[in-house]
């Protein structure tokens, strides 16, 4: 069990944390997720947390390992007093990538000025209520947009559109994490970062939410706008799924 102390992580949300996927007891891209793990630390100035030791990759390894789980993830929490490991189980099934997410607008506003909206921190609140809201309408994420009115991210993913075989996805610039699958798409595939804005998304063929846990899911709906081709979601789910399962963390 993880004994929390309290400091500034506890009081006031200052740390950063990584979920991290597992498939067939393998950690996901966990090189990746353990750079942005630092990278936040180091910008919250949080350099030597205690416990740091649990953080490496033997450690990690061997937690998954002894926990018998297969398929999951892995959360990492880090503050300057604790550093927590937990396990959760992959809610996503398949029923919801058959069907697709349906998403629609935030009611609240994605500040980009905001430091603590490019880091993956423990000061998530407003993601996660603008996330329990959306459900109860219905849905299965909920978009925001920045200041400027433009499309930015949803409270867990990053966004993705397609037209005429080609990727965009919104600049970093519009206030959103620098997800590690984002990451992962725009390394494989020739992805154009463009401004989107809310109306224009009907524009576009199709459009797909990525993060850790789900990989790549096709949009049904967002707001009134259907989505039906999943062309370029069905080629970027399968070369992520031949990645994943060449994962070099092997146990």
């Amino acid at each position: 069990m993880n004994k929390i102390k309290a400091d500034d992580g506890y009081f006031f949300g200052i740390g950063v944390f990584e979920t991290i996927a597992i498939e067939q007891g393998r950690l996901i891209f966990l090189e990746e997720h353990m750079k942005r793990l630092r990278k936040g630390m180091e910008a919250l100035h949080i350099p030597h947390p205690r416990g740091r030791e649990k953080l490496s990759t033997e450690h990690l390894l061997e937690t998954v390992r002894r926990g018998g789980m297969e398929k999951g993830a892995l959360k990492i929490a880090v503050s300057q007093e604790n550093v927590t490991l937990s396990f959760r189980e992959n809610p996503y099934t398949k029923e919801q990538y058959e069907k697709g997410f349906l998403l629609d607008l935030a009611s609240t506003v994605r500040n980009e000025t905001s430091p603590f909206t490019y880091l993956k921190s423990l000061n998530c609140g407003e993601n996660i209520l603008e996330k329990r809201a959306a459900r109860r309408r219905g849905m299965d994420e909920p978009v925001f947009i920045n200041t400027k009115g433009q499309l930015a991210e949803g409270a867990t993913t990053n966004l993705f559109f397609g037209k005429n075989g080609r990727l965009y996805t919104p600049p970093l610039s519009c206030g959103l994490l620098d997800g590690i699958v984002r990451k992962f798409v725009m390394q494989k595939f020739p992805v154009e970062e463009k401004v989107v804005y809310p109306c224009e998304a009907g524009e576009y063929d199709e459009m797909m939410v990525t993060n850790s846990l789900l990989g790549i899911m096709p949009v049904n709906r967002f707001e009134d706008i259907a989505f039906s081709s999943r062309t370029l979601c069905s080629m970027l789910t399968e070369e992520y799924e031949k990645c994943s399962q060449n994962s070099r963390f092997l146990l």
